[in-house]
């Protein structure tokens, strides 16, 4: 209780679960705060490209401006919250359960089975992530669901050798060397000791992951590759504005700053996490990924 009270009292991880909660706030209470239908098109003509805070023909206050076809942006903003934090979160639920679970399994296994897990987690890493996410993508038809899993199924790697070196570190220490001599399975040892032990720094990458997910779904958007028009997602709103960006700016500009205001968050929430979970590491959140993604480390 003491570590969830030191993350309450810190002003970063505060701060950055403010944030969060308020972006999922927004999300969840789209239908009552959107002051229109995100894919409603009226006259086109006569409300496209309006400024923020115009009233439109339809005596409607644009309070962020419309787009090229004349939808409130306001409306999708909020709409594409939904999507946007909804691949960020799913996404990285998919790396930490494949990462962990490939990770806690070759710490536990030892042996072949140990590298073999890691020559494929390896074999992946090989692989710029950025070249798999278009490789993918480009093969299938974009929906929400293959976003998530393709995602989730190029963001585990490390997690996977974050999650192999904490387990490691944690079978080598006295306690559990008592635990076997006592009769203790391999199998308990990992649900009792090595999970809730091995918690913290991945609950750490986790939370930068929620950021980066949330920019590589937008570059994906983008891009025209990730979700389908006219479904609203914060990437597919800024695409929308690039043609734009001298006569209307704010189109690609709001969803811009919700993405930048979404990474911050999870980066202040991570810090938050690493000070009061781990008080003895007083490494930079950047040093999680480095593991990662680097030589396994032992940290007893």
């Amino acid at each position: 209780m003491s570590a969830w009270r030191a993350l309450a009292r810190d002003g970063r991880s505060a701060a950055g679960l403010a944030i969060l909660l308020a972006l999922a706030a927004a999300a969840l209470l789209a239908p009552l705060l959107a002051p229109a239908d995100p894919l409603a098109q009226g006259e086109i003509l006569r409300t496209r490209f309006l400024a923020p805070f115009t009233t439109g023909p339809d005596q409607v206050t644009h309070w962020l401006g419309t787009d090229r076809l004349g939808r409130d942006l306001l409306s999708r903003l909020l709409y594409g919250a939904r999507i946007s934090l909804l691949v960020g979160f799913a996404a990285v639920a998919v790396s930490l359960l494949l990462g962990g679970a490939i990770g806690f399994t070759a710490a536990a296994a030892g042996g072949v089975t140990e590298r073999a897990l890691m020559a494929l987690t390896d074999a992946a890493l090989m692989f710029p992530r950025i070249v798999l996410l278009l490789a993918l993508v480009a093969l299938f038809q974009p929906s929400l669901a293959l976003v998530v899993l393709v995602l989730g199924a190029t963001g585990w790697m490390g997690i996977a050798r974050l999650a192999r070196a904490e387990a490691k570190a944690i079978l080598a220490r006295p306690y559990v060397d008592a635990a076997r001599a006592g009769g203790v399975g391999t199998g308990r040892l990992v649900r009792h000791h090595v999970i809730p032990n091995a918690l913290t720094p991945l609950l750490i990458a986790a939370a930068l992951g929620v950021g980066n997910a949330i920019t590589l779904e937008a570059g994906l958007s983008f891009l025209g590759l990730g979700i389908p028009a006219p479904a609203p997602s914060w990437g597919n709103l800024i695409a929308s504005g690039r043609d734009a960006l001298v006569n209307a700016p704010w189109i690609a500009t709001f969803p811009g700053l919700a993405i930048v205001l979404a990474v911050i968050g999870c980066n202040l929430l991570a810090d938050g996490l690493r000070d009061a979970l781990d008080p003895e590491a007083r490494y930079d959140s950047t040093t999680i990924v480095t593991v990662a993604r680097g030589p396994a480390v032992n940290r007893t």
